[in-house]
């Protein structure tokens, strides 16, 4: 032991730490997502594969060892959307400090959201973060207006021509309307959700993004961040947690909330 601590090199202490980031990191990124079923399935057909030499069972060692001979491209092919995901993260900042503009904003996404689900009226809100939203900003109908929720609840009246997809909201302002959003592949999802929660699911399992989804059915409003979904958010409650994802921690800002609260 005595030998083991003498011959190791500040190399070695910082090799150690940056890998254990990187497992640390690809833990947190794949959590509750149809990854870690995967991942133990491929540990499970390498189990096998160990067990199958011991016990000599030649044919299932010959074609466990086939498959397990491309196992990197076979990684590389599976988890392609999370491998991406991971690529887009890397050296990501939290979103910088939340201006009164931007409390305004987002108190404007709130109150609209409420409002549309007293109206029961179906609405997709995309609040870009870190990761840019260019492939379905260009595919949408650009729009560059103010935030406030009187557009936004205008936008998705089923009259207006452009309720069927998602707006983006980008650099604080009402970038695009009609943007279409890719659909989660995930099944593990619940049957019960639709078309819009799915897309919602299917950008932030790409995107740093955050979403606001509200149900026309249900006249719930849910939020929908790094593939997870929180459902059944009243007023206050999608405010609290849209104030904990922009807000820094070392600076929080419920008093600029309540000055505007009172407006």
């Amino acid at each position: 032991m005595l030998e083991f601590a003498q011959s190791l090199r500040w190399q070695d202490i910082f090799d150690i730490l940056i890998v254990s980031f990187i497992i640390y990191r690809i833990m947190l990124l794949i959590r509750g997502t149809r990854a870690v079923q995967m991942l133990v399935g491929i540990a499970v057909l390498i189990v096998l594969y160990f067990a199958a030499r011991e016990f000599e069972f030649l044919t299932l060692y010959w074609l466990l060892g086939t498959f397990l001979s491309s196992i990197f491209l076979i990684i590389i092919i599976i988890f392609q959307r999370d491998i991406r995901r991971a690529l887009t993260q890397v050296g990501q900042t939290t979103f910088s400090k939340p201006q009164e503009n931007m409390i305004h904003i987002l108190l404007e996404i709130v109150r609209a959201a409420q409002q549309m689900a007293q109206r029961k009226i179906g609405g997709l809100i995309v609040i870009e973060r870190e990761t840019g939203l260019n492939d379905y900003i260009e595919a949408a109908h650009s729009l560059d207006a103010i935030v406030s929720r009187q557009l936004l609840v205008s936008i998705f009246q089923t009259t207006a021509p452009l309720h069927d997809g998602a707006v983006i909201i980008h650099n604080g302002r009402i970038h695009s309307a009609g943007a279409l959003l890719p659909l989660t592949r995930n099944p593990y999802i619940s049957k019960q959700l639709g078309t819009r929660h799915r897309a919602a699911i299917g950008l932030s399992e790409e995107t740093d993004a955050v979403i606001i989804v509200i149900s026309e059915e249900t006249q719930k409003i849910s939020l929908v961040q790094h593939g997870a979904i929180t459902s059944d958010l009243d007023e206050d409650a999608l405010r609290r947690r849209l104030d904990s994802i922009f807000a820094p921690k070392e600076n929080p800002t419920p008093l600029l909330w309540k000055n505007w609260l009172n407006k």
